[in-house]
């Protein structure tokens, strides 16, 4: 059972007891939690705090937990109509409502119901952190000189050097900045490289995050098909064209949906083509460290091998290491630099020194490489039970490429098929995966779903939870 099962469990029990204590009345001991609900120290830990945030529970260190009082009822629902009209903006003289989609980005953020297999997640499992190395790396730097003061906006000198030489090429730390993960850094490149309202080219299917980044700018996506070699540049050539775009969003290696890698001989191409219509090319580099131990040689970064300033290169160690170590990269060259440099000091000032010490010494301890290879292998290991158990058990559903890198696999559902009840189906049956339709900024070709081989944690769960399919959505595929 997940950790977050329990003590979801835990907080529901402890919550139908509380009417036994008075106002202020101890609950039991901690110990005494652990030895009737036979859970972790970590979980009643976890779950007493999720009743103090609830206003149910104080806890008072070295004391115990006491029951609050509870909470007053509001005489009467607030109105906040009035925010309908604050919210919306002008248009042609009429009222526009100004909403931000993110039910994309959600899906794989949401946490699934107890007992639900997550095939639907976008970061690794726990067990497949390193979460050893991580609390070391955060306990040296807490103690290194300086660690609590402001670093230079641009991010620490070190670890900007550490990313250039990760991206190759011409690049040095004067052409990186660090920033709070690869959300922030795709956020802070189309604010800097595209107005509001202006057209953004991107690969179709693509990551709904940067679907919802572009449209919360005001941009507008405008979607270029990509096959098993990704992005089809005569496509891509007609696209700068017709819309007059200035920005290409792309990921080369290992994209997300499909896994594809970008084909040698249509890299320069890309390259080509964008400077041909003078626009840049925003290279999500966000798998590199998400090798499969088969992937064989990597081909560089767009950006180690542009010498005129094309490429804004996005990095990120979130992935591979936590979703909590919000720490990325953005390389570019000219004076594009500084102009990204600006966006991001207006919105978030710069990344906390802690993080930025912890994280150099993270990639600077012998246990990195040995957790990089440890994931490649077991990523490698799921890809194949995963794809293994799918063919066998579920023949309908088509695999159109078989990654050799990145966390999922983008599975076809035959024609006609629909792939909300899909989607719906899977839950039932005790399975979480993402819809395809997210994926898309223009209607979709087909009916798809991505499953994450990351978030589970197990192969074993995996065959699990194609089992579990074949018996919830087998009519279907």
């Amino acid at each position: 059972m997940y950790e977050r099962s329990s003590v979801a469990e835990l907080v529901e029990s402890l919550r139908s007891e509380l009417n036994r204590y008075s106002v202020g009345g101890k609950l039991p001991s901690s110990r005494s939690l652990v030895e009737r609900f036979r859970v972790s120290p970590v979980t009643v830990s976890r779950a007493l705090a999720q009743l103090a945030a609830e206003g149910l529970v104080v806890t008072r260190p070295g004391a115990g937990a006491f029951r609050c009082a509870p909470r007053e009822a509001s005489p009467a629902a607030p109105d906040t109509s009035w925010q309908e009209v604050a919210l919306s903006a002008e248009e042609g003289g009429e009222i526009v409502p100004r909403s931000v989609d993110a039910s994309g980005v959600l899906v794989s953020l949401a946490a699934p119901p107890p007992g639900v297999i997550e095939l639907n997640g976008g970061y690794l499992h726990s067990s497949l952190q390193p979460e050893r190395a991580l609390a070391a790396a955060l306990a040296r730097a807490g103690r290194r000189p300086g660690a609590w003061s402001r670093p230079p906006v641009e991010g620490l000198t070190e670890l900007r050097d550490w990313f250039a030489r990760e991206i190759g090429g011409p690049l040095t730390a004067a052409d990186v900045l660090v920033t709070a993960g690869g959300q922030s850094a795709l956020t802070t490149a189309l604010r800097a490289l595209a107005p509001p309202g202006a057209p953004i080219l991107v690969e179709s299917p693509t990551y709904p995050g940067l679907l919802a980044i572009a449209r919360a700018s005001g941009c507008r996506p405008v979607p270029v098909p990509c096959d098993a070699d990704g992005v089809r540049t005569d496509l891509l050539a007609a696209a700068f064209e017709a819309t007059g775009a200035r920005v290409f969003v792309c990921q080369p290696l290992f994209q997300n949906p499909s896994g594809s890698v970008l084909a040698d001989a249509r890299r320069a191409e890309v390259r080509r083509i964008a400077r041909a219509a003078g626009a840049f090319v925003v290279e999500d580099d966000y798998a590199r460290s998400l090798a499969h131990e088969d992937a064989g040689p990597l081909p560089p970064p767009l950006a180690a091998e542009d010498p005129d300033g094309v490429v804004v290169h996005v990095r990120s160690l979130t992935k591979v290491a936590s979703p909590s170590l919000r720490v990325g990269a953005l390389a570019a060259r000219g004076p594009v630099l500084e102009r990204l440099r600006a966006i991001q000091v207006v919105d978030s000032f710069f990344v906390p020194r802690p993080f930025q010490e912890a994280t150099l010494e993270l990639v600077g301890a012998p246990a990195w490489p040995r957790h990089l290879r440890a994931v490649g292998a077991e990523l490698r290991h799921r890809r194949e039970v995963l794809v293994g158990a799918l063919r066998r058990e579920l023949p309908g559903l088509t695999l159109p490429h078989l990654p050799v890198g990145g966390y999922q696999l983008w599975v076809r559902l035959p024609d006609g098929a629909d792939e909300s009840a899909f989607v719906a189906g899977a839950l039932r049956a005790g399975v979480a995966v993402t819809p395809g339709r997210p994926y898309f900024c223009a209607e979709p070709p087909g009916p798809y779903v991505r499953m994450s081989l990351a978030g589970v944690a197990s192969a074993g769960e995996l065959a699990a939870a194609v089992g579990k399919l074949r018996c919830g959505v087998g009519t279907q595929a």
